[in-house]
């Protein structure tokens, strides 16, 4: 998809690696929503599958992060003349990234379990303030990164071959997010309730011959 759309009029082929960077900034934004409302319903209700959940987003939600950051200051090295600034967006992504990491960090290093889920869905809920920041950082202050060429409430600024590219890196994105997720939150439950005795009735039923 990438390779088969032509190159931008004004940026020449260094606008392709934006078929990566927006698709991989959206994920960054939608993953730590989910986060939050999972976290959210776990602290409420205290429902185990939504703290899993939540613990099995913030990985590839941090790795959607990392590869945004790095894929923008990629792109802005030609664009702006510096891999890096402190634009509103960018600082705003990187916080995100560091609530990502922080996350994980606060719920891994405390014993208690019940008290690090705790914790950690206190940070995802309070850090979700960040995400609208991010979104409207380009409207709110005067910054050098572009506005948003696709949007819900105006009609796509990019031809339709490139809006076409955009949509399918993303749905990819999309599939492998929930694909490592579910996958990771399946690995947790099992890490979580080895003693349980559900767990034991589905390793002794994988060993036994079929």
């Amino acid at each position: 998809a990438i390779y088969s759309v032509p190159a931008d009029y004004q940026q020449g082929e260094n606008f392709r690696i934006l078929y990566i960077h927006v698709p991989a900034a959206w994920m960054s934004l939608f993953i730590f929503v989910v986060m939050a409302i999972q976290a959210f319903i776990a602290l409420v209700w205290r429902i185990k599958a939504c703290e899993i959940l939540a613990m099995s987003c913030a990985p590839i939600g941090a790795a959607f992060t990392l590869i945004t950051l790095v894929t923008g200051s990629i792109w802005g090295k030609p664009t702006w003349g510096t891999w890096w600034t402190w634009d509103a967006r960018l600082t705003s992504e990187l916080i995100l990234l560091f609530l990502y990491l922080g996350y994980i960090a606060l719920v891994t290093s405390i014993d208690d379990m019940v008290r690090g889920d705790k914790a950690g869905a206190l940070l995802a809920i309070v850090g979700s303030v960040n995400v609208p920041i991010i979104y409207f950082s380009v409207r709110w202050w005067n910054t050098l990164h572009q506005g948003a060429t696709v949007s819900l409430t105006a009609a796509p600024k990019m031809a339709q071959t490139m809006l076409l590219a955009m949509l399918l890196m993303t749905f990819a994105f999309w599939a492998y997010a929930f694909a490592v997720v579910f996958t990771r939150a399946q690995a947790l439950a099992l890490e979580r309730d080895r003693d349980a005795a559900w767990v034991r009735q589905l390793s002794q039923a994988s060993r036994e011959p079929r």
